[in-house]
């Protein structure tokens, strides 16, 4: 009974069944794993700089009025201190309740979810029937994959690029619908074609990386599966919605949370196809608040930024909502 006790102490780090402190603990694991420290540290200075620093930086700004008129800046020899006073949440609350509340933050919050489901809907629904479709023995399957994933591989600035040209009043899209004897829509004066146009071309963008996301997880997907539901009686649909839907489900849910960030904070499509003044009612959240601190004078370096932090909570409090909603369906499902 005693070495039975003092073993159990022994296991315990001889404290009488006390556990360790925080900081003993914390002690003990850089004692034993020194070497992964040293190893992350670079990373951790790196991140500190390129992403901690200038986050927590742009968080002070948007509680003061930093403009590009108080701001400190050179001029010649002459340095001119900055000027800008703290103002707490002032500008928090004059995005969101002051009177171009609407013109100015929730019309563009509203195009930007719009524009977000949209995109996301059809990468995915697109990206899963050419998936689908490359998934099958067909002649030439190799080429195909590589024709397809062209779009994704070329930078996105000559992609729109060639896009803004072909969407041009006379450029190769409406002359085409001219031969045809249909209508020439304005791509790119109208806000409804600005609008559809911006959809398009990020769907055409976006696609080949949700399609080879999610080719890749049919090829996870057991086989023997699919064998079973076939000799069970199971129809086409009845494979796929019982079968591949479910083998999916960790491919799709990643994909599908990165679209959503990514099509949120999709800055180059918007910003590149129509510049900073040309559409207005087609800027979503991220080129506005771009249009706020570089594209007017003076530039509100405050409002901008933050622009930014509203940003990033949505992101945040979607992220943290979507993962319990997968959690909650997969407890469902076992």
């Amino acid at each position: 009974m005693t070495v039975a006790i003092e073993s159990a102490t022994a296991r315990r780090g001889g404290d009488g069944g006390r556990r360790p402190g925080p900081l003993q603990r914390l002690r003990r694991g850089y004692q034993k794993y020194w070497y992964a420290y040293a190893m992350i540290a670079p990373v951790v200075v790196v991140l500190g700089v390129l992403v901690g620093y200038p986050l927590v930086r742009g968080f002070y700004l948007t509680l003061t009025d930093a403009d590009s008129l108080n701001s400190a800046r050179t001029i010649g020899v002459n340095h001119i201190d900055a000027t800008y006073t703290f103002v707490g949440l002032d500008n928090y609350k004059d995005i969101l309740f002051g009177p171009t509340a609407y013109d100015r933050f929730w019309s563009h919050f509203l195009w930007t979810v719009v524009w977000t489901a949209l995109c996301v809907f059809l990468h995915y629904a697109i990206g899963l029937g050419l998936a689908l479709l490359l998934n099958q023995k067909m002649r030439g399957r190799t080429l195909y994959r590589l024709l397809l994933i062209l779009p994704w591989a070329v930078p996105t600035f000559v992609t729109v690029f060639s896009w803004r040209v072909m969407l041009a009043d006379s450029g190769a899209l409406n002359q085409l619908l001219g031969h045809l004897h249909l209508p020439q829509p304005q791509w790119l004066e109208d806000t409804f074609w600005q609008r559809f146009a911006a959809i398009m071309v990020n769907t055409w963008c976006g696609v080949p990386f949700m399609m080879v996301s999610l080719l890749g997880g049919l090829q996870s997907i057991d086989a023997s599966l699919y064998e079973a539901a076939e000799m069970d009686g199971a129809n086409a649909w009845q494979r796929f919605r019982h079968v591949t839907l479910p083998g999916l489900r960790t491919v799709s849910s990643t994909v599908v949370l990165l679209g959503v960030i990514w099509t949120f904070n999709q800055f180059n499509i918007i910003f590149l196809l129509f510049g900073r003044t040309s559409a207005p009612d087609a800027q979503i959240l991220v080129t506005w608040a771009y249009q706020l601190g570089f594209g007017q004078q003076p530039r509100d370096y405050a409002q901008s930024a933050a622009y930014g932090v509203l940003l990033l909570s949505i992101l945040t409090v979607f992220t943290s909502f979507y993962f319990r909603w997968l959690k909650r369906n997969d407890q469902l499902a076992v």
